[in-house]
C-alpha cells in the first residue's frame, strides 16, 4: 500500500510542477507551486523522514507564500492590474489546486490513522538534525547565513533604487 501512496503523490508532485511551468500568470503558478511543495512533503514523510517533510510545508511553501506578498506588495501594482489579478482568482481556478490538496490531504489522514509503521527507512529526529548542522557541517550552515544577508541586503537596495525611480516617475 505504500508504494501506491508514494505513486498518488508523486503524480500530484509531476502533475504540478508541469502545470508550475506552463501557466501563464504568476498566482496560478504560485497555486499550482505550492500544491507541489506539498505533495514532495508526503514523498518525504513516505520515505521515512518527518522532520524533513515538516521542513517542506513550514520553509518552503510558508517562505513562497510570503515571498510573493513581499514582490506583490513592493511593485505596488495600479488599480487596472489589480482588477486583471482578481479576474485570474476567480473560484473556478480554485477547482484543480483543490481537488489535489484534497487527495494529498485524505492520503495523509491515511498515513497517520491507520498504519503504525509506514516508513521505509530510519527516522532522524530534530535533535540529530541540529547536532549535524552545528557540529558536522557548522561551516556550511555559517556560509548559508552569508549568503541570505548578502541576498536579503541586495533586494533591499534594489527594491529601494526601484522605488525611488518610481517616485520620481509619478511625482
Amino acid at each position: 500500500m505504500e508504494v501506491v501512496l508514494f505513486y498518488i503523490a508523486a503524480s500530484i508532485a509531476l502533475t504540478t510542477s508541469i502545470l508550475v511551468i506552463t501557466r501563464t500568470t504568476a498566482s496560478h503558478a504560485l497555486i499550482y507551486l505550492i500544491v507541489s511543495l506539498l505533495a514532495v512533503a508526503v514523498i518525504f514523510y513516505l520515505l521515512g523522514a518527518p522532520f524533513a517533510a515538516a521542513l517542506e510545508v513550514v520553509i518552503y511553501a510558508g517562505a513562497i507564500m510570503v515571498l510573493f506578498l513581499f514582490v506583490v506588495m513592493m511593485l505596488n501594482l495600479g488599480p487596472s492590474q489589480v482588477a486583471q489579478e482578481r479576474r485570474w482568482l476567480e473560484p473556478r481556478m480554485w477547482i484543480g489546486p483543490s481537488i489535489l490538496t484534497l487527495i494529498l490531504f485524505f492520503e495523509m489522514v491515511y498515513i497517520l490513522a491507520g498504519t503504525p509503521a509506514l516508513t521505509s527507512g530510519v527516522a532522524v529526529s530534530a535533535k540529530e538534525v541540529g547536532e549535524r548542522l552545528f557540529t558536522t557541517y557548522l561551516l556550511g550552515v555559517e556560509l548559508a547565513g552569508f549568503l541570505l544577508l548578502a541576498a536579503l541586503v541586495g533586494s533591499y537596495h534594489l527594491g529601494r533604487r526601484y522605488m525611488r525611480a518610481r517616485r520620481e516617475e509619478i511625482g
